[in-house]
């Protein structure tokens, strides 16, 4: 009854807020509108976020994802002013008698650029946005933290966050508010990447050099995206200087990249290359042991945009992702990778109305073998792809009204495995996984409405569809999860809908100028999983989608959070709680077969789960001290038919503890530390608690699900990093970065093995795995 509530209060408030918004008055009609693109000034970047604001009326907005902005205001003289962290302040006087289109162009701050920033765009945007549960980082506050082997990584940055986890000891999953890495949605310039791991996890795939924006969600979610339940990690690429040429690059101690970026033709055409590769597997041939002189084991990744301005009103923007894994023996190799391309089209239809039309491609596989020519010989291979179209407009109608909407269609294809023999001895046959089909529609209308100077509200609706369609067979289970029939569906027949509603609701309500209080409504539904029986995940885990057997999982999550700056904005403070109920949860049987299953859904158990919890977040955002300190207080809990006896057992990633603290002190105009310190409770196990014996044979008892942990995870990590001299007309500068990861040398847990003791069979031992002792680093990164 709540839920059927709510979704009527926000139906009433989006039309009857339209009817306002659109109603002919005069006031209304006389208006006048000021609207352009906000760029960097040396390079023509377009800048996500800047705050554009009418000083002598106080209103205002911010530029969207490419740049644009747009502010209806009556005729009449007034100073336009524009801020963007780590830039000068930019302020003009307008004499608005008729509709008015400026480009500004913004400098960056001379000033600013030497200290690590780590706040918003506009100094108060978190008081002020009605978003909550979202987090933004630059690329410069990401590019001092300390990294793991020094390689810079966003995922690895984002992980330092309250209310995100890492999934294990040095991987790239990570779990947002006791969600599953699989309910994260990852956007490269609009396209999905379905696995962001290098190196089984380690490193991920975003090239820090080549983004200029990234922003997590991890609960209010804009109605334009959709398909998971937990979060949303919306990463944008660079667009190329568009003024000169210039590069930048590091020499890492696994790994070296370069970024060359410039104007192909002048303020119409721009180019952005990047690249990125380890060599590591170069100094392999240098060992004793033949086998590892003959083995590989590199990444590379490469990234290519290209930006084309036919005129003021249209834009084109083309870009691409190619990443590949390679592992190689003697005995055995597997590969993986992503692929992804992105065509978009941005159109000014007027100075209200911005529309931006998105063409996306993606691809993820990955394969697994053995060396040729022997008896057991087999290669398997996989594969998941998407292609879609999506259409997006702002309509930009007062300061007081910003409408959004548009619609999306995606055709995916799932291919869970094909493995065959190889060479000419192998005793295997070839064995295939029937492919999957589904397509899957959503159309959104949302509206952010601002009420006088206190309260604003954001709501909107949401509505997917998905369909499976054939060719494809569908088998049919008892009771007992056995398959007792199938039927098969002819290529393009469509064989199951589900459609949903998906509401969203947000409020912000200034208690005072430096005081908010916000609560945020979201529901989500995701039609497409991971089949995984580990918490670390691997790059050979099987993404399927819902079907008769499989619904949609479902999760509705309601936030509540009270945010303060003070000290002029110098520090801020965020304490957010939030609830958040899923049905439909999946997990597996005890002992699941998920690898080439064509049964895979007897495998599944379904029922409901929840999570709930509180995130404190303080940042001190400037002066020679910076970075923030976060704490989550969190449980998150599942409670499925078929396992654990039908009791309330811990999801796999709950962590009742988590703390975050991230520092960087800049000790002169070159050099600064950096320091951050995670602890969080231990990782929740199913481990063997007592153990008993049948006719010699001695067998595990094993706890509840989820009933055990590891140790509490704990580690320390520092870097220094010394700039070159600034000389001028010097077109080259450098920056030596010195790092240090797990200082004090602490084994956190990544497996944990049962040992028989072969002296005293009746005796078995625990056996403890961790992966980095002290791992020191030097990196030598530089521009041009």
């Amino acid at each position: 009854m709540f839920r059927k509530l709510l979704f009527l209060f926000a139906v009433f408030l989006v039309t009857a807020n339209l009817l306002y918004a659109f109603t002919d008055e005069d006031e209304k009609s006389e208006r006048k509108i000021i609207s352009g693109h906000i760029l960097d000034a040396e390079t023509g970047e377009s800048l996500i976020g800047a705050s554009v604001m009418i000083k002598e009326l106080g209103v205002g907005t911010i530029s969207n994802s490419y740049g644009f902005y747009s502010i209806a205001v009556a005729p009449g003289a007034y100073t336009l002013l524009c801020s963007y962290i780590g830039y000068d302040d930019y302020s003009q006087t307008v004499e608005l008698t008729e509709d008015f289109r400026i480009e500004i162009e913004l400098a960056p701050g001379s000033e600013e650029l030497d200290e690590i920033q780590v706040r918003g765009e506009r100094k108060n945007q978190n008081i002020t946005q009605v978003e909550m549960g979202v987090e933004k980082l630059q690329t410069k506050t990401i590019k001092s933290i300390p990294a793991l082997m020094g390689e810079v990584d966003v995922i690895k940055a984002i992980q330092l966050l309250p209310g995100v986890h890492s999934t294990a000891e040095g991987g790239s999953g990570f779990s947002v508010r006791g969600g599953s890495p699989d309910q994260n949605l990852i956007l490269l310039d609009e396209a999905t990447v379905y696995n962001a791991s290098h190196l089984m996890g380690f490193f991920s795939v975003f090239n820090n050099d080549a983004i200029k924006d990234l922003k997590l969600y991890k609960g209010d979610v804009p109605a334009q995206y959709g398909g998971r339940l937990s979060s949303l990690l919306d990463v944008r690429m660079k667009d190329g200087n568009s003024k000169e040429f210039t590069g930048a690059g590091g020499i890492g101690t696994i790994s070296s990249r370069l970024t060359l970026e410039g104007p192909l033709k002048k303020d119409k055409t721009t180019m952005l290359l990047s690249g990125r590769r380890t060599y590591m597997d170069l100094f392999l041939p240098l060992s004793s042991d033949e086998n590892v002189r003959d083995s590989r084991l590199y990444f590379y990744d490469a990234s290519l945009k290209l930006t084309h301005r036919f005129n003021d009103n249209n834009r084109l923007y083309i870009s691409s992702y190619l990443g590949r894994d390679v592992m190689k023996s003697p005995y055995f190799r597997m590969g993986f990778g992503n692929r992804t391309f992105t065509a978009r089209w941005n159109h000014i239809f007027s100075q209200k109305l911005f529309m931006n039309l998105t063409t996306v491609w993606s691809r993820y596989d990955y394969e697994l073998g053995t060396a040729e020519d022997e008896p057991d010989s087999f290669l398997w291979e996989s594969d998941l792809e998407d292609i879609g179209v999506k259409a997006d407009f702002g309509l930009y109608i007062t300061p007081e009204h910003v409408l959004k909407f548009g619609a999306q269609s995606f055709y995916h294809t799932f291919n869970p495995g094909a493995a065959k023999g190889t060479g000419e001895q192998s005793i295997f046959n070839e064995y295939i996984v029937d492919k999957n089909y589904a397509l899957e529609h959503a159309a959104y209308l949302s509206h952010q409405h601002k009420i006088g100077d206190k309260l604003v509200l954001k709501y909107g609706l949401r509505v997917s569809l998905f369909q499976s369609i054939g060719e494809g067979t569908v088998y049919d289970y008892d009771e007992n999860y056995q398959v007792v029939d199938s039927t098969l569906y002819a290529s393009g027949e469509v064989y199951q809908n589900y459609w949903g509603l998906e509401p969203r609701l947000g409020v912000n309500y200034m208690i005072a100028p430096n005081w908010s209080l916000k609560f945020n409504y979201n529901r989500s539904r995701q039609t497409i999983q991971q089949a995984t029986n580990t918490t670390a995940g691997s790059p050979l885990d099987i993404w399927f989608p819902s079907s008769p057997n499989v619904k949609p999982q479902v999760a509705d999550q309601l936030a509540l959070g009270v945010f303060h700056n003070f000290q002029n904005d110098r520090y801020q403070l965020s304490v957010e709680g939030y609830y958040k109920d899923m049905q439909h949860t999946i997990d597996f049987a005890d002992h699941a077969d998920l690898l080439l299953n064509k049964y895979l859904e007897g495998e599944l158990r379904v029922g409901d789960s929840k999570a709930y919890g509180l995130e404190f977040l303080l940042k001190k955002t400037e002066g020679d001290l910076t970075g923030w300190v976060g704490y989550t207080l969190s449980r998150a809990e599942r409670t499925i038919p078929g396992i654990n006896d039908g009791k309330t057992y811990v999801a796999p990633f709950d962590k009742t503890h988590d703390i975050s603290t991230v520092l960087n002190y800049q000790l002169s105009e070159r050099v600064s530390l950096s320091a951050n310190w995670v602890y969080s409770t231990g990782q929740p196990v199913t481990l063997p608690i007592q153990r008993y014996e049948v006719n010699g044979t001695v067998i595990p008892y094993y706890s509840e699900r989820n009933g055990s942990r590891y140790d509490d995870y704990h580690r320390l990590d520092l870097s220094l990093a010394l700039k070159s001299r600034n000389r001028k007309n010097r077109p080259w500068s450098g920056e030596w970065v010195f790092s240090i990861y797990n200082a004090y040398n602490r084994k956190n847990t990544w497996a944990m093995s049962f040992i028989q003791d072969s002296e005293k069979p009746t005796e078995t031992y625990a056996e403890k795995t961790y992966l980095f002792p002290i791992i020191p680093a030097v990196t030598y990164n530089f521009k041009f």
